[in-house]
């Protein structure tokens, strides 16, 4: 099993706006409930930070996931949500135990 985490760096500001249309993706592109999907936003560290976690069974899981999510929810996502992000970058962790 894996775990991906997308972490993304949200304009000053704009973190509730970013939250809402990440809440419209999913209604438009549901992920499966196996892969316990989560929405995490910073309490410490770097301000503005917005984390997207998701696991999978393995890379291909994942790149299936993705694809489908795209599909379903892609206009949202290249244009409500990433005018709304400075940076971002896809962390892939083995789930060990």
């Amino acid at each position: 099993m894996i775990l991906v985490r997308e972490v993304f760096q949200v304009k000053f500001g704009r973190v509730k706006e970013a939250l809402d249309a990440l809440k419209e993706m999913q209604k438009e592109s549901p992920m499966p409930p196996e892969n316990h999907l989560r929405i995490l936003t910073d309490l410490a560290g770097q301000y503005c930070t917005l984390v997207v976690e998701g696991t999978y069974e393995d890379l291909a899981d994942f790149e299936k996931a993705l694809h489908e999510e795209m599909a379903g929810a892609g206009d949202i996502y290249h244009k409500k949500f990433v005018p709304l992000v400075d940076s971002g970058r896809r962390e892939i962790f083995n789930v060990a135990g």
